[in-house]
């Protein structure tokens, strides 16, 4: 008889053709999906061919989108999307994705069903972690990584020690999940589950969206997470029954499982978050937050780009202006999502309110390019990392909160709440 088991075992033990598997045993196993990017895959494509291979392990089951620098914003980017199109062509990858049909990697597999419950996700990106809002292993890798499970589909890992999280209790006005895990971060630090499994649970996490727990999921990388997993419900099922492109699993955790650590948060506590620079551990409640004006705030992002973010946004933007000398940038995740912005008024509401809409593109969250930070500016974005120069420049400052947050703080021109308006 198998031994009991987290949610992240379990589906480590089916790829790797066990009946369980624990903490810190070395698995090689089988891999779903592998996903690059503009930036990531060129590396994985040289490595590939260095590797002398010829053809990749399944061409239905690898991923490359150009979503970080398009449209391509200079000589380089384009170099680098051309080497992915052709690498696509030449392997006839189906899920290849640049120009009109682009999203933002970790909201357009999701919304395309290319991920799904129970599947190993590897990506040759951070925050391939997302996927966890589905009940999947999912976690990023390096470029050599991603091309080794191009070539043979497989790849290995140490089994994680998992982290279980509890939400309790009510959510406060204007809470969602990026005040959740900006507070959990700020807790137990952005080293706090290293290379631990972090699974969120508890009443809270229940009565979450799925976008909510895609923002969730996103962020366990900022504390050091080498996975973050919700166990798969009717919400979940609810996302993926129509959109799924093949057959999956589901896996749940044992309720006698082994965690390394339990931590229980009574969410009434729980005010809007602020991520100060530089860390995402540097969170204070709103309520703590004095006067931070703001030259910049960007609405978008993997964390926090769905349509049902920009209805936040949309709903407390209407009818009112971005401050003088602000600039907002909303930047819908997907083609679907903006055509859906579109079609419901948002952009609409966005434009007259006086916002920069964009297409769907990573852009400003790394400092790529529409929005880049001069010198002394600062930002708050719904992005996921506030590190030194991420958004432009070493002596720019960069705050993270959520989309309620970042579209008050548009319209106030300095950090603060929908409460104030």
């Amino acid at each position: 008889m198998s031994r009991p088991m987290t949610i992240a075992e379990k589906i480590l033990a089916a790829h790797a053709g066990l009946d369980s598997v624990e903490p810190g045993q070395l698995v090689d196993v089988r891999v779903d999906m592998a996903l690059g990017n503009d930036i990531t895959a060129p590396i994985s494509i040289e490595v590939f061919r260095k590797a002398g291979a010829k053809d990749v392990f399944d061409r239905e089951k690898i991923a490359l989108v150009a979503d970080h620098f398009t449209p391509n914003k200079d000589i380089k980017s384009a170099e680098q999307v051309r080497m992915l199109r052709e690498f696509a062509q030449e392997q006839a990858i189906v899920h290849f994705y640049e120009g009109g049909k682009v999203g933002v990697e970790h909201c357009l597999l999701p919304e395309k069903g290319i991920v799904l419950p129970g599947d190993v996700v590897i990506g040759a990106d951070s925050h391939t972690c997302t996927y966890g809002a589905l009940g999947a292993f999912a976690t990023g890798v390096g470029s050599t990584d991603l091309a080794a499970a191009m070539i043979t589909g497989r790849t290995w890992f140490k089994v994680p020690e998992s982290i279980k999280i509890v939400y309790n209790g009510q959510l406060q006005p204007w809470v969602s999940g990026k005040d959740l895990i900006l507070y959990t971060i700020g807790d137990i630090g952005v080293d706090g589950a290293l290379y631990m499994a972090m699974e969120f649970t508890g009443p809270v996490i229940e009565r979450l969206p799925m976008a909510d727990r895609f923002t969730m999921s996103n962020m366990a990388i900022e504390a050091g997470g080498k996975a973050g997993l919700v166990n798969p419900d009717a919400t979940t099922e609810e996302f993926v029954s129509g959109r799924a492109q093949r057959a999956y699993n589901v896996f749940t955790s044992d309720d006698d499982a082994q965690y390394a650590r339990v931590i229980e948060y009574d969410c009434a506590e729980i005010e809007p978050q602020i991520a100060f620079p530089h860390l995402p551990e540097n969170t204070v409640g709103i309520s703590e937050v004095a006067t931070v004006e703001l030259d910049q705030v960007v609405i978008g992002s993997c964390t926090n780009g769905r349509i049902e973010d920009l209805a936040i946004a949309a709903a407390i933007l209407e009818g009112r202006r971005v401050a003088e000398d602000l600039r907002l940038i909303v930047l819908p995740a997907t083609p679907t999502i903006w055509a859906e912005a579109l079609e419901k008024g948002f952009l609409k509401i966005f434009s007259d309110a006086g916002a920069v809409i964009g297409p769907p593109t990573c852009g400003p969250c790394l400092g790529g390019h529409m929005g880049v930070l001069a010198k002394g500016e600062r930002a708050l974005s719904t992005t996921n990392r506030n590190f030194v120069g991420r958004m432009g420049h070493p002596e720019s400052e960069l705050y993270l909160a959520s989309p309620a947050i970042a579209a008050a703080s548009a319209i106030l021109g300095r950090i603060g709440s929908p409460e104030e308006l």
